[in-house]
């Protein structure tokens, strides 16, 4: 890791410190704050465990646990879970919560925290970094309609390539409660516990665009009608080795022909894009 994206690295996390210290919550505003997720990864897997806190309620179906860590004098949270259930006929399992963040990576969207594997209570589990300072989609409402003039199409363009990545995880589960908006009006995406389905529906059928599984309240599709044109390249390149070194054993050989499966009908619905409207209304740089 270069010296200079480390050091960022440490100076984000001084200031989730004397925040702590001060007694205010730990806050990070922007997805910048977790860029570096190397540096970010390894504080997740050696920091020490200082306090814990268990989760429960409507939001937290899956009774994860808010960890507080702290490394070299570094203070800030994790949220682990260690998940692995098919209860229902729904399969819910931590190891998704880390392969969500390999994919996230691999693909330069710095969407998701950074998320790693992390034996917990004697039980394998993901442990994901805590992002404080933000809001659930669901929480802020009506809330939305401030944003800043300048910060519509951002917000819109985010919820585009939020859309294509679920398509790629196959996440079904996306709801208001796992999208959380920072200051600066940035996404940041959460819960993957439920992604990487493998079976016909989710490798014939994408979750958002025309023909999605997933629709509005009136049933209207959710569309993505611009991407960037380097998240597409990375859509492009996107093959079984590249896939398997990201996600390791985290995901299986079904699971990994799955996504490119979903793969091709993305590729497909943008191709259709482009013919209808040109390449420059749908892709930009």
């Amino acid at each position: 890791m270069r010296p200079g994206r480390f050091l960022a690295a440490l100076l984000a996390a001084a200031v989730l410190v004397l925040a702590a210290a001060a007694g205010q919550a730990v806050v990070q505003k922007s997805t910048a704050d977790f860029a570096d997720g190397a540096a970010w990864e390894d504080f997740l897997r050696t920091a020490e465990i200082v306090g814990e806190k268990q989760l429960g309620g409507p939001d937290a179906t899956t009774r994860p646990w808010k960890l507080t860590l702290e490394k070299d004098g570094l203070r800030t949270f994790g949220l682990w879970k260690d998940i692995d259930s098919r209860e229902g006929g729904v399969l819910d399992c931590w190891r998704y919560e880390v392969a969500a963040y390999r994919i996230d990576r691999l693909l330069g969207l710095i969407k998701v925290p950074p998320t790693v594997d992390r034996p917990y209570k004697g039980r394998p589990g993901s442990l994901q970094l805590w992002v404080d300072g933000t809001a659930s989609l669901k929480a802020m409402g009506a809330k939305m309609s401030e944003r800043p003039p300048e910060k519509v199409r951002m917000w819109n363009q985010s919820a585009f390539i939020q859309r294509v990545f679920d398509d790629l995880i196959a996440n079904e589960d996306r709801n208001a409660n796992n999208i959380l908006v920072t200051g600066d009006w940035q996404i940041v995406l959460i819960d993957h516990s439920r992604t990487f389905r493998y079976s016909r529906r989710y490798t014939r059928n994408l979750i958002f665009g025309p023909g999605g599984l997933m629709k509005a309240a009136d049933g209207s599709p959710y569309l993505f009608k611009m991407l960037p044109r380097t998240f597409v390249v990375r859509i492009r390149a996107l093959d079984a080795d590249r896939i398997r070194e990201a996600v390791g054993t985290f995901l299986t050989g079904e699971e990994i022909d799955a996504i490119l499966a979903r793969k091709a009908l993305v590729l497909k619905e943008i191709e259709a894009m482009i013919a209808l409207s040109g390449e420059d209304a749908v892709l930009y740089e």
